[in-house]
């Protein structure tokens, strides 16, 4: 590419064409599209759709991650330089990755919010497309699951988190970030024995079977191990692959709601989405991204980097 060719590339998000290849944009000029993607709500061509869902309406502690989808994003702006490391194909190029803009829901009827993520989300995978969704809160993963659930029935769940979410809640009119996977297993969206949450850290006493490694765990065994048995625990069944920012140490992810010290870090993490490639992934998210709590914007970068992580997830089962 040369410089007249650097000088004109602006606006990306809503100015190219083509849906593959690197961008040499400025980080801190033009549109804050994912990865530099072009924003649009035409799939046509596409295979993964990124998405956000800017809802924070069931956090049972510090608000804010309803400015997590625009901050991923933004922190996003770093990548698109360079393929992402340690990857056998390039996905930037070789994937047509749109940024399909975030759901619209109306945010003073909160009952009517589940059914229309449901909706929106329904809508890509019926496009033959696969959503990667920035959050928002932890409760936005439900809805989402109730249309993964639809198309390949009950999911494996692979959840990074310091929190099981699996407390019990029998009233299914409850918007609560720290009961929906226990709503997900009895409604069968989650096959819990094909299931495992990784990183956990605070005390449940019943997890309805879901397979259980706990942050001490990773610490002692390492990533490649965890890699390997979370691998094991999945096998080829179809996945969901949720992460909650907070499954990292607060020293990694200060900007979060409820967080936990002894948590992962940035780099066991790394290793752990880059050794469990070729898991049966249909589609992921990372919630729990609070801007306000982070003014360093840490928390957003790694956010980032875990969606692109699950980009190159997705990717392997579409190039590999």
């Amino acid at each position: 590419m040369g410089m007249s060719d650097v000088e004109n590339e602006i606006d990306a998000g809503f100015t190219r064409e083509d849906l593959k290849g690197i961008n040499l944009e400025a980080a801190y000029g033009g549109a804050p599209s994912f990865l530099k993607r072009r924003y649009t709500k035409d799939l046509s061509g596409a295979q993964i759709a990124v998405t956000g869902v800017p809802f924070d309406m069931a956090v049972s502690n510090r608000p804010g991650t309803r400015l997590g989808p625009r901050a991923i994003r933004e922190a996003s702006s770093y990548q698109p330089y360079d393929e992402p490391y340690g990857w056998p194909f390039s996905a930037l190029s070789e994937l047509a990755i749109v940024d399909y803009g975030d759901v619209a829901y109306d945010y003073a009827n909160i009952p009517a919010f589940p059914a229309a993520l449901t909706a929106h989300i329904r809508k890509i995978l019926a496009a033959g497309v696969a959503p990667v969704t920035l959050g928002g809160d932890h409760y936005i993963t439900y809805p989402v699951l109730r249309a993964f659930a639809e198309k390949y029935g009950p999911m494996s769940l692979l959840q990074f988190d310091a929190h099981t979410d699996t407390w019990a809640d029998d009233d299914p009119d409850r918007i609560d970030h720290g009961t929906m996977f226990y709503k997900a297993v009895k409604e069968g969206l989650v096959d819990p024995a094909r299931s495992v949450q990784v990183g956990i850290r605070t005390h449940n006493a019943d997890t309805l079977g879901v397979n259980i490694i706990d942050a001490r765990e990773v610490h002692e065994t390492g990533p490649q191990a965890v890699a390997q048995k979370i691998r094991g625990i999945l096998g080829d069944h179809p996945t969901y692959l949720t992460f909650d920012i907070d499954g990292l140490d607060p020293a990694f992810a200060p900007g979060t709601g409820t967080p936990v010290w002894g948590g992962m870090s940035s780099a066991q993490a790394a290793i752990m989405l880059r050794d469990i490639a070729g898991i049966n992934i249909k589609g992921g998210d990372v919630v729990e991204v609070s801007p306000p709590f982070d003014t360093s914007g840490i928390t957003a970068v790694a956010g980032a980097h875990v969606a692109t992580a699950i980009i190159c997830l997705l990717g392997w089962t579409m190039l590999m």
